[in-house]
């Protein structure tokens, strides 16, 4: 049975993630350093040409996408709302070092995947969604017969895809991706279709022989 091959990669910096804020739903561009990142991992490393790529539809994924895939279109680039950052609520825009001593941080921390920031979303909503998303690329791979593919999306969408659909299992600690980085996986429509379970092939991107 064929298997649909998927590269999920982090978009590139923004100013808010140089300065440590918490950013989800806050629609910013890349920096200068950002643009400048990705513009050297693609120098440095090998990013294989997909047929078909998928992006968050924040700026800066898309931006990152253009990037790094300097052949594609903008209008190439099929966007999948659901694979948005998560909304942080009254946390968006600052950061954790001045929130620690906030009982409503604290207890969003401490109060497991049904915990919300005030105003955002919990781990439970983030994870129905991504779910959806996984979903849509992998159907629309099939209807298409698409056999590789690239998804630029954020960080904490990546851990959530890994964590909760990919085996061998990880905690999200170990895997998060730095900027224009992050994994193939490798998706039988069988285990998906019986179990929402696909296969973690590694890193990427590789390195430029």
């Amino acid at each position: 049975m064929k298997n649909y091959n998927i590269m999920l990669l982090r978009h590139g910096e923004t100013e808010a993630n140089a300065q440590g804020l918490y950013i989800g739903k806050t629609d910013m561009p890349l920096s200068e350093s950002g643009v400048a990142g990705l513009e050297l991992m693609r120098e440095r490393f090998f990013y294989p040409v997909p047929e078909k790529i998928y992006s968050s539809p924040l700026t800066r994924a898309i931006e990152s996408a253009r990037l790094l895939f300097p052949d594609y279109a903008h209008e190439e680039i099929s966007v999948v709302p659901d694979l948005r950052e998560m909304d942080f609520g009254i946390f968006e825009g600052l950061a954790a070092v001045n929130l620690t001593e906030l009982d409503t941080y604290k207890n969003w921390l401490s109060g497991g995947i049904d915990a919300a920031p005030p105003g955002g979303e919990s781990g439970r909503d983030v994870l129905s969604r991504c779910l959806s998303g996984v979903e849509l690329i992998i159907n629309d791979m099939m209807e298409k017969d698409i056999s590789d593919s690239v998804l630029i999306t954020h960080s904490g969408i990546i851990t959530n895809i890994i964590c909760s659909f990919g085996l061998p299992k990880y905690y999200p600690r170990d895997i998060v991706p730095g900027f224009g980085a992050g994994y193939l996986i490798s998706v039988s429509a069988g285990l998906w279709q019986s179990a929402h379970t696909f296969e973690v092939v590694g890193q990427v991107p590789g390195v430029r022989e």
